[in-house]
This record gives C-alpha cells, structure tokens and sequence, in this order.
C-alpha cells in the first residue's frame, strides 16, 4: 500500500515534517509513466495540491497537543496553538507516570465497551495452547482477545489525538485507508534498517505501572527476576538472533541492550535489542522476509505458532500485529509492530491484546494482561467528551 502524504516524527531533532506526494496512490510505475509524459501545466498541479494538503495537516497537527519523545526536555509540536508550549520542559518519564493518566477524566458513559471474548473462554484457549506446549508443537505463543466499541459521530482523528495524549508511545502512527482508519500507539519495533545495519527491539514481559515511583523500581524488580517472564524473553531474543542471522554476516549478530525495562503510560515491559550486519546482497526486504510477523506477537517456532493461533482465536487479527512504517530511496527503513492499536470501521472500535503464553502460564492471570495492554485504549473510548466531535 502506497499513501501520498505522511507526517513524520523526528525524535533526535525534535521536529516534524510534513510531505506530500500526490499520484503516489498510482502504481509507482505508472507515477513514473504519469511524470515523464505530463505537460509542463501538470507539474504546477500537482505542486499546488501538494502544497494545499501540507496546509490542511499543518492546521490539523497545530490545534492539538502531542507529545513526541516522552523521554526528552522538549515535548510539542511547534504551530499556532501550541508554539508556546513546545518548548517547556519534562521531568524524565513524566508523561508516561501513572500520574498522567488521572487527569482524564471520563466524561462520555454512552460508549459502552463490548469484550468479544468471555474471561473462561480466553482462560480455555491458554489452556489449549499449554497442551501444544506440553506435546512439544510449540515453546510459546501469543494469544489475543478483541474488544470494540460504537462510538456514533466520533471520528477516527479525533480518537487518534486523545490516545496520543494518554499513551504517547515512540511508533505511534495514524492511517485513513478509505473504508477504515488505523490509530495506533505501538510502543515496539518490528526492524529497522539503517545502511548496512539491521535490528530489532524485542518486547515481551509485562508488569502493570505503579502508582508512584517506589511501586515502579518494585514492579521493575519482580518483573526481571521472575522466571518465567525471563524466560518467555529470553526465547524471543533467541527467535530475534535467528531471524537475523539469515540475513547478516556471519557473527556479527549481537544483543546490544539486554532485558532493560520501559515505563508505558499503564504498564512496564522488558526490553532487548539485537542487530547485525548485513550480509552482501541482502537489502530491507530480505530483513522484512526473515523478521515479519515479529515473533514477540506469534511465538516459537513462528509457523507452528500462527496456525495454533489460527485455530484458536474467534476472530481474524486483521491490520492487529501488523506494520506500519517507511521504506526510503536509500534502502534505510523503519517498521512497527501494529499492537495498542484501534481499527475503527463502520463507526466502530476494535482493539486487540495479547499475552505470551508458556508452560507455567496461569490462564487468569494472562486475562488480566491483556486488558492491562487495552487499558489505555479502553480510557481513550471512555475519555471522549463531546468537545472531540
């Protein structure tokens, strides 16, 4: 799928641009054909309505509040509303402490929130996945559940705005595909490409934020010493290093950052990453070929693990685990993980979460995980007041 205007955050420079391509929704060879045989008159079109797309996403990202890098002194994007702000500063982790979620206050009771999954039903799938395990089929897996909303004349930008403000998140991104719109705030990266250096940023171990910074460092603590949490990683950096391996030079695989902990807006997750080299010959779709679909959202072995997935869940995963990123001229590229993500057709919601499952996986407690994941999608719903419409 091509898009021909796109909003892009840049995090070490702390600035936005916005770019627009018109005809880029055209095949890119018939672009090219378009392009080489237009009149002189065609080029000044396609710059005016360029221009006037720019002009209507400037205004759009200038009315509203976003924070770019919960992690950094500056926060904001720079425009007629909010020039004064976009310089003020941050408390490390500020936007993301539990804090920041309190002063949304829910105002809209009319949504009403559906759980297409009944709590024994999720509960008897885990189970079936432990006998897979246990025959020896698979080591883990990632089981979600999809929970979805009516939100009547509400529209999907808007949805977008708020989920930005109650869990800004480094991956986030917004689409309108037409017939449906994706509003996503993942906090994971599926693989970037960077000249001849490839990685991935494996997330898997979850524990739910505290309610204030001593809660944390203890949430922290018990969520890298438990065993199984550490074991359902350290299988996944394993998958992550294979992946990679096929594409890269020989040893030059390597874990860079390992088992480190982020804090969310509602909960904190361990973190690696691993790169390599890559090897001669091999370019951003060979690391798309071996890494997709992350195994962090379908498990160990991958193969096995999709069709288990298959025949366990009710509903298809759709866009849900998923990617969405850029792919440059260069061959550099940068993709997501669709996870904390709304699908929002027909004037309704959904929203999926997942739980990897292992051996000693307690069936209730991978439940509650899930909808700890949902958490801050589920407050975006019932956080809109009538102002958003």
């Amino acid at each position: 799928m091509l898009v021909d205007t796109v909003v892009a955050v840049d995090h070490k420079l702390q600035k936005t641009f916005i770019i627009s391509c018109p005809g880029a929704e055209d095949a890119l060879s018939a672009v090219v054909q378009k392009c080489r045989s237009a009149e002189a008159g065609k080029w000044e079109d396609y710059y005016d309505r360029a221009c006037e797309k720019i002009q209507e996403i400037h205004k759009k990202i200038s009315s509203f509040y976003l924070a770019v890098n919960h992690m950094s002194s500056l926060r904001g994007v720079p425009g007629i509303e909010t020039t004064k702000q976009s310089h003020a500063p941050l408390e490390e982790e500020k936007i993301a402490s539990p804090s920041a979620r309190n002063d949304i206050t829910t105002i809209n009771s009319s949504i009403r929130i559906r759980h297409e999954m009944e709590k024994e039903i999720y509960m008897d799938i885990v189970k079936r996945a432990k006998e897979y395990i246990k025959a020896g089929d698979i080591f883990q897996a990632n089981l979600s559940q999809r929970v979805s909303a009516d939100i009547g004349d509400i529209r999907p930008w808007q949805i977008y705005k708020i989920l930005s403000k109650i869990n800004p998140s480094p991956f986030a991104a917004y689409l309108d595909l037409g017939d449906y719109q994706i509003a996503s705030s993942s906090p994971e990266r599926l693989v970037r490409v960077t000249g001849s250096t490839v990685e991935t940023r494996p997330i898997a171990g979850t524990r739910p934020r505290g309610k204030d910074a001593e809660s944390d460092r203890l949430m922290r603590a018990d969520l890298l010493l438990n065993e199984k949490e550490r074991a359902e990683h350290l299988m996944l950096i394993d998958l992550e290093r294979n992946d990679l391996g096929k594409i890269s030079d020989y040893s030059t695989v390597e874990v860079d950052e390992f088992m480190v902990t982020e804090n969310y807006s509602h909960v904190i997750h361990i973190v690696s990453n691993v790169k390599g080299a890559l090897a001669e010959g091999k370019d951003c779709f060979d690391a798309i070929r071996a890494t997709f679909p992350g195994g962090t959202i379908t498990g160990v072995p991958k193969v096995r693990c999709m069709e288990i997935i298959d025949e366990l869940e009710p509903v298809t995963r759709g866009p849900y685990t998923g990617s969405i990123g850029y792919i440059s001229f260069t061959g550099d590229m940068d993709l997501n993980i669709i996870i904390r993500t709304f699908v929002i057709k027909n004037r309704v919601a959904y929203v999926q979460a997942g739980a990897g499952i292992v051996a000693d996986s307690d069936p209730e407690k991978e439940y509650y995980e899930t909808l700890k994941k949902a958490e801050a999608l589920i407050r975006t719903l019932e956080s809109i007041s009538d102002n958003t419409r």
